[in-house]
């Protein structure tokens, strides 16, 4: 399953949760896996607090403060803070489904993090039944 996201602002994290929630659902699979995986070397996959806003500026401003986007960087496109963010990140996570649902913390969410937008970016996501 393809999932298409256009995102808005040079650097954000988007929540995605819903969808992957919708794709879960809709799949019938009981028990198993989903892997959300993102094809881009400039954007990532994470799971992390979707209760406070203010949780993800924070990861971003932190982000920003250990690889500022201005570094001496020798990537010609001046986008090297954006590839090792997204290195950190990582590409991908992987979410036990149970009984039919993501088994998630309370307060946790998945989102699609964009480091050098705004951009289309495509998720992928395969449900993996165990």
């Amino acid at each position: 399953m393809e999932y298409l996201v256009k995102t808005k602002r040079a650097q954000e994290f988007v929540d995605i949760t819903g969808f992957v929630n919708e794709v879960v659902a809709k799949s019938e699979v009981k028990n198993g896996i989903v892997v959300i995986f993102v094809p881009h070397t400039t954007a990532g996959i994470t799971i992390n607090e979707n209760a406070d806003p203010d949780v993800v500026k924070d990861i971003l401003s932190g982000l920003n403060k250990a690889f500022p986007e201005r570094n001496g960087y020798l990537h010609v496109e001046g986008n090297s803070h954006a590839h090792i963010k997204a290195s950190l990140i990582g590409s991908s996570c992987n979410i036990i489904i149970e009984n039919g649902r993501l088994k998630l913390g309370t307060w946790q969410g998945i989102y699609l993090c964009e480091f050098d937008g705004p951009r289309n970016r495509r998720v992928y996501i395969k449900i993996i039944s165990g």
